[in-house]
């Protein structure tokens, strides 16, 4: 009879953005292997499902392991999450509405699944391997589509009674500002998101302010990423370096209230937006921080951008279905 293989081995997987991932770690969170697919907006919670499963295996074929080595999986998904269930409330990306994902993957690999928010995951990730290592607590902002944030408090996500939290995108920041996504008025995402800052650069180009950013991208949204913007500003549009800072001092004016409520030794910016133009959204978050947070707590926060990029999620996914597998075992 042969003998099962050990499971000493994590994936994290991260379902957020246009894209999947799935990442393989050994023991000591060492990446071994990935897998990327593209994200399929509506496509049904079976053929979601399986192509999550797809996905985890080639990630095992290309880190050369067998699905029984997998001693858990950890899922960082972008929506509001039952934490304690590991069910996928609400998903935009996917049009996902109360999916346990958790069960569904636990049947399919027959190990440990955690499930958590995206955000929280990268934060995690920063964490315990990333610019943030050694922190006591950690404030993560992650501007893309939206804006997520994350907390971390003595190695634990900060979290609701059942369901992920720290929204930081839908505070409120202008009475009198734009319809939300959410259907309020005037949160952060409808002023410092990726496609908040998109919608203004678009303008400016149309208007013939930003005629680098028109040449290369246009004015359609769906062009006007960070790599975009970020071409535009070293090509000299200024119209787009300034509408950039306005966001990033606006996020930084939002983190500053935070530094107030919470004083975390540390704020990490992550992200495509903050990766494409790290010094632009670095100064200007810390402009807005400097402008909003009290001196004496200024004084032990440090803000600095993400370390990990991309594996950030899938590392901090899988290391925290490892801490939660050990809190349970120490009961």
């Amino acid at each position: 009879m042969t003998d099962s293989p050990t499971r000493t081995h994590w994936i994290g997987f991260d379902l957020g953005g246009t894209k999947m991932m799935a990442a393989v770690f050994d023991a000591g969170f060492r990446p071994l292997g990935r897998k990327r697919r593209k994200t399929k907006g509506n496509e049904g919670t079976k053929a979601g499902i399986d192509r999550i499963v797809e996905t985890i295996h080639d990630a095992c074929q290309e880190s050369s392991i067998v699905p029984e080595q997998l001693a858990g999986i950890g899922v960082g998904v972008p929506g509001l999450v039952d934490l304690d269930h590991g069910i996928v409330v609400s998903c935009a990306n996917l049009g996902w509405k109360q999916v346990d994902l958790q069960g569904e993957l636990q049947k399919r690999f027959g190990c440990p699944v955690t499930v958590i928010n995206d955000v929280d995951a990268g934060v995690y990730g920063e964490y315990r391997f990333g610019s943030a290592k050694g922190s006591r607590s950690v404030v993560g902002i992650f501007p893309g589509t939206g804006i997520g944030g994350g907390f971390i408090y003595e190695g634990n996500i900060i979290r609701g009674k059942n369901y992920s939290c720290f929204e930081i995108g839908h505070t409120q920041v202008n009475p009198q500002g734009n319809l939300c996504g959410c259907g309020r008025i005037g949160c952060l995402e409808t002023e410092a998101s990726r496609l908040a800052i998109a919608s203004s650069a678009a303008r400016a180009a149309y208007r013939g302010d930003a005629p680098n950013l028109l040449a290369a991208a246009g004015t359609d949204l769906n062009d006007i990423r960070s790599g975009a913007l970020a071409e535009a500003i070293r090509a000299g549009d200024k119209s787009i370096e300034q509408i950039v800072r306005r966001a990033a001092n606006m996020l930084g004016s939002a983190a500053g209230d935070i530094v107030n409520l919470l004083s975390p030794d540390t704020i990490v910016l992550g992200g495509g937006l903050v990766e494409a133009l790290p010094t632009l959204m670095l100064e200007g978050v810390e402009e807005g921080v400097n402008q909003r947070a009290m001196a004496g707590y200024l004084k032990t926060c440090k803000i600095t951008i993400s370390k990990l990029g991309d594996d950030a999620g899938v590392r901090g996914a899988a290391a925290w279905c490892e801490h939660i597998q050990e809190l349970k075992t120490s009961k």
